[in-house]
C-alpha cells in the first residue's frame, strides 16, 4: 500500500532568493511534497509599492531548479495573498516569519489547512545537502567559481553542464576569493554559497575548495577524478586548459548563454562591482 504524501504549499514574492528562503524550502518540503504560489508582478508592486527585481518568469525558472520544490504555481494576477486557489487540494500551508500574519493563519483553519508558520531561529544553519542519485556509469563533470550571488545565470549553466554527466561544483574558499577578486568579496561565506549551489536540482553536490590560485580546486578534482571540466567562457583562465590536458581530462568551454526568454545575468552587474 502506497501512501500519499501531505500537500504542502508556500505563498511568496520570492523576488531575490537568499539562502534563508532555500532553508524554508528545505524545512517545508520535510512536511510534504512542496508546491510553491509564485506572486505575479503586479500583485507584487501592488503589495510593495515597487516592481520586483526579477519578473516573473525568472523567478519561476529559478524556483524550478530548487531540489526541494516538487512544482511552481503561478498564481493570477488578481490573487490575494493571504488566501489559495481552492484547486490547489493543500493540506499543510507552510510560512515563516516575514509573511505570516493572522489573515493567512484565519483562512487555513477556515479551509481545514494546517498552517505551519517556522520561526526564524528554526531556519538557521546550512545543512549538508545530500547528494542527488547516482546514474550508473554516468560521466563525471566539475565546475568551479565563486557563486557570490546565486542568480539564473549560473542556474542556466549548471543546467547546461549537467547534460554532460553527474555535475560536481567546487566552490571557491573565502580567502582565496579575496585574494583573486580583491577586498569585498566574497558578499556570502563559503557555507552559505555551498550551501546555495546544493540547492540546485542539477548539482550531484557541491563543495569547497582547499587550495590556492584559478586552480584552488586542484585537490577536490584530483580525489574527484572527474572526466570533464567544464567552463563559461569567462572562466577559461588560469592555465586550466593545460591543466586538464596534464591530468587527462576533457576541457569544455561553454558560451554564457541565458534561458530562452531571460536576461543575461553576471555577479557583477548584480552586485554593482
Amino acid at each position: 500500500m502506497i501512501l500519499s504524501r501531505s500537500q504542502v504549499v508556500a505563498s511568496g514574492a520570492f523576488d531575490d532568493i537568499t539562502s534563508r528562503d532555500i532553508r524554508f524550502f528545505e524545512k517545508a518540503a520535510e512536511l510534504g511534497e512542496l508546491t510553491v504560489l509564485l506572486w505575479p508582478d503586479a500583485v507584487i508592486k501592488e503589495v510593495a509599492g515597487e516592481p520586483p527585481q526579477f519578473s516573473l518568469a525568472e523567478r519561476s525558472y529559478f524556483l524550478n531548479a530548487v531540489r526541494y520544490i516538487s512544482k511552481v504555481v503561478e498564481a493570477d494576477a488578481s490573487a490575494d495573498c493571504d488566501s489559495l486557489p481552492k484547486n490547489l487540494g493543500v493540506d499543510v500551508w507552510a510560512d515563516y516569519r516575514p509573511t505570516a500574519n493572522p489573515v493567512r493563519e484565519k483562512y487555513a483553519r477556515e479551509n481545514k489547512i494546517r498552517y505551519h508558520m517556522f520561526s526564524c531561529d528554526s531556519l538557521n544553519g546550512f545543512s549538508e545537502a545530500l547528494p542527488m542519485p547516482s546514474a550508473s556509469g554516468e560521466r563525471k563533470v566539475v565546475v568551479t567559481g565563486c557563486y557570490d550571488w546565486l542568480h539564473s545565470g549560473h542556474v542556466r549553466f549548471f543546467e547546461e553542464v549537467s547534460r554532460y554527466g553527474e555535475l560536481y561544483v567546487i566552490v571557491g574558499h573565502d580567502a582565496n576569493i579575496r585574494m583573486l577578486k580583491g577586498e569585498g568579496h566574497p558578499l556570502l561565506p563559503q557555507e552559505e554559497r555551498r550551501y546555495m549551489v546544493g540547492s540546485i536540482k542539477y548539482v550531484k553536490d557541491a563543495l569547497i575548495s582547499s587550495g590556492d590560485g584559478w586552480l584552488d580546486a586542484d585537490p577536490e578534482i584530483r580525489r574527484l577524478k572527474p572526466d570533464i571540466y567544464a567552463v563559461n567562457e569567462d572562466g577559461d583562465v588560469g592555465g586550466k586548459r593545460d591543466y586538464c590536458t596534464a591530468l587527462g581530462i576533457e576541457y569544455l568551454v561553454l558560451e554564457r548563454t541565458p534561458a530562452p526568454g531571460l536576461p543575461k545575468r553576471t555577479s557583477t552587474d548584480l552586485r554593482g562591482f
